[in-house]
């Protein structure tokens, strides 16, 4: 049996090649002669070169054909599709600061997988990788393991294709930390930007760049798991809710923000089941933003307050238990597990969610 590993948000190496024309520092370079990690790489993501790093990273969004694409002079690709290295570590040199599916992908080779043969990585193209891996591991199922967006992109995949193509290639969805309804830190994204976990970077500095991704605005907050009386962020003149992102985006000087939600909605709407065994493991108990709440005179540019609740620390638990609700709209099993005080991040390398997982393997393969 076959494992492919499905990384979230931020999940996959980018590499880079520049023939610009003119930069935004003088430090910044304008050509390279062959492609170069720029995601993620450290040593881009310092005070001054950091600029650079956001000049290149940005998306351009097209507002009449609904698509982005790179600033001009800049190509880019995802490297190592159906490799475990590129979604192993996000940082080619292996640093630890730049581990990602390492310990999940060590357990499993240790129980006797092998990497790049019963162990794939597809850092966001599913095009072959779950029919490859099936052929190479004599034609047993796959099982999908997803982490944060990842699961959605899993999810949007599996209800693409029929049952029969599911019941043959794909014996299970494990996902971890899966957002399923969105998440109200990305509103705060786009109000004042995040800095990833690290007090190096600046906030409103990495903001230019995460206001530019379509993947931003997918994980804004979905009407089916939050009301619209419920106040996501609250102002002394408005406070808006799920069916106020217009006025929200246009309101924080990011009209291309909307275009950008309302070309992504119809997958936070489409929310039927994949139709494959699902193993939904998260966080819980982890304080998580449910409101962005405003000082008199503050809102747009003032940095707001926050009002917690449960989560993981960046998915709140309504949209962390979304899978639940697929119990009983299939035939599959949805299995569900939660782990007190485990974050967004730290499930990766959680001894208890490996042991679920190396667990796992030996009950499907048994």
């Amino acid at each position: 049996m076959g494992y492919l590993t499905v990384p979230g948000d931020g999940g996959s190496q980018v590499e880079a090649r520049l023939h610009k024309k003119q930069v935004v520092h003088y430090l910044c370079e304008k050509t390279t002669d062959g492609f170069f990690n720029i995601w993620l790489n450290l040593e881009l993501l310092v005070p001054l070169v950091i600029d650079c790093w956001i000049d290149n990273m940005k998306l351009i969004y097209n507002n009449k054909t609904r698509t982005t694409s790179n600033p001009e002079g800049v190509e880019t690709r995802i490297p190592g599709f159906g490799d475990t290295k590129s979604v192993e570590w996000l940082d080619p040199t292996q640093v630890s600061e730049g581990a990602y599916f390492k310990d999940i992908a060590t357990a499993l080779v240790n129980i006797g997988y092998e990497r790049n043969v019963s162990i794939r990585g597809a850092p966001y193209d599913f095009r072959k990788a779950p029919k490859e891996t099936y052929t190479s591991n004599n034609k047993q199922p796959v099982v999908l393991v997803a982490h944060s967006m990842g699961a959605l992109m899993s999810l949007h995949f599996l209800q693409l294709q029929s049952q029969r193509w599911k019941d043959q290639y794909v014996r299970a969805l494990v996902t971890l930390s899966g957002p399923w309804g969105g998440s109200v830190k990305s509103l705060k994204v786009f109000a004042v930007g995040d800095n990833l976990g690290t007090y190096v970077l600046r906030e409103s500095t990495l903001k230019d760049e995460q206001i530019t991704c379509p993947s931003l605005a997918w994980l804004m907050p979905s009407s089916l798991f939050w009301r619209p009386t419920e106040v996501l962020v609250q102002t002394d003149k408005k406070n808006y809710t799920v069916q106020d992102f217009q006025t929200y985006l246009n309101a924080l000087g990011n009209p291309n923000g909307w275009e950008m939600r309302k070309d992504v909605e119809k997958y936070s709407l489409n929310f039927s089941p994949p139709g494959v065994e699902v193993h939904c493991l998260h966080g819980q108990g982890v304080q998580t933003i449910d409101t962005l709440t405003y000082a008199a005179g503050k809102f747009p540019d003032g940095y707001p307050g926050f009002i917690y609740g449960d989560g993981d620390g960046t998915v709140n638990m309504r949209s962390l238990e979304g899978c639940l609700l697929w119990q009983g709209q299939q035939r599959q099993k949805i299995y569900h597990q939660t782990y007190p005080t485990l974050d967004h991040m730290g499930i990766l390398r959680d001894d208890r969610v490996v042991a679920y997982i190396t667990g796992l393997v030996s009950k499907l393969s048994g």
